[in-house]
């Protein structure tokens, strides 16, 4: 059985039903459902053979281009879906939810599955993502300087039962220069914005909502405009740590990481270090001199940070002074004063 969904019904469906996307694995790369699983009915090559037949021939030449180079594998497309659903409930789409997820869902409904086919496609599902972030939600944001143990506070207020975004967690990045940890590998912006409304869309709007202070790029990652101008006007509670012991917590944090990295990092702020400041910098990256390094660098970012908060408006800052970095107990501060 086949039933075309509406993107609202789409979106509830049961969890144990999973989503199969046909598009090809360019399309899939680029951006998808949260969870979804790939059964590209064309490969890239083939979806580009199929769209130039259609427009330079016509629509019937194309559709029986596209069962020629799909005749042999239409056994494949149930196995695929089988092992994704053996109990064959399956949620389908393709772009716009014409012939691709069409032909599909035929064959599917065909061996047996019941196919929930998506209205509209994933573009529907797009409109419906960049629709979330102009939602109204009760942001509160967590900021403080470099080194505060900011990522850390948020998932210990999310413990104690708080509503958390974690942007830095969801970009792959934690929005310095050095940011990447030599390690993280960002999404597309589209997958960004795709995880991003899945995570909004699960919120209560009555309930406060914690995101970390953030510029709007967030590594090559930028925040939509609808919810970064929601931030930027939200309360913000800044969280007061010593100079020594954010130093001592980044030095844990990127002490022991590669040290090229953390020249090249370096020197991707040198304007703003100054070469003499960069050149202290990257000497004691070499010599092992962690703690210099982090003081050296610090003098930027804290500058950047203070000059952004004079820009929000002084009567929504609350200063908490935290209990060195010890991310629970500055938790639970934060909350004693949001609920006092």
């Amino acid at each position: 059985m086949i039933k075309n969904t509406g993107i609202n019904s789409f979106l509830q469906l049961d969890s144990s039903i999973p989503v199969a996307d046909v598009r090809t694995p360019a399309e899939f790369a680029q951006g998808h459902i949260c969870g979804a699983h790939n059964i590209p009915l064309f490969s890239n090559e083939e979806r580009v053979q199929v769209g130039t037949t259609y427009k330079q021939v016509g629509r019937e030449q194309a559709i029986l281009l596209g069962f020629d180079l799909t005749g042999s594998k239409w056994s494949g497309f149930i196995k695929q879906a089988l092992e994704i659903s053996p109990d064959k409930k399956i949620a389908l789409h393709c772009w716009r939810g014409g012939m691709r997820s069409g032909a599909m869902a035929w064959c599917l409904d065909l061996y047996g599955f019941e196919v929930y086919l998506l209205t509209g496609g994933y573009k529907q599902y797009r409109r419906k993502a960049l629709d979330t972030f102009a939602q109204k939600f009760r942001i509160r944001i967590l900021g403080g300087l470099t080194g505060s143990g900011k990522t850390k506070v948020l998932h210990e207020l999310k413990a104690l039962g708080e509503q958390v975004i974690d942007l830095e967690g969801l970009a792959q990045h934690q929005g310095s220069a050095f940011g990447s940890m030599n390690t993280m590998e960002q999404p597309t912006q589209e997958q960004f914005e795709n995880n991003l409304a899945d995570e909004l869309r699960q919120l209560d709007h009555d309930r406060p909502v914690w995101i970390e202070d953030e510029s709007i790029s967030i590594g090559k990652r930028f925040i939509p405009n609808p919810l970064f101008h929601q931030m930027r006007d939200a309360p913000v509670t800044v969280l007061k740590i010593s100079p020594e012991s954010r130093v001592d917590f980044l030095v844990k944090e990127y002490g022991g990481l590669d040290k090229d990295f953390l020249k090249d990092s370096t020197q991707k702020i040198w304007k703003r270090l100054g070469p003499e400041q960069t050149k202290n910098a990257i000497t004691a990256i070499e010599e092992d001199r962690m703690a210099d390094f982090i003081r050296t660098v610090l003098v930027y970012y804290d500058k950047t940070y203070r000059n952004g908060l004079t820009k929000r408006d002084r009567a929504k800052i609350i200063e908490i002074d935290g209990d060195g970095t010890d991310a629970a107990a500055n938790a639970r501060l934060i909350i004693a004063q949001l609920y006092k």
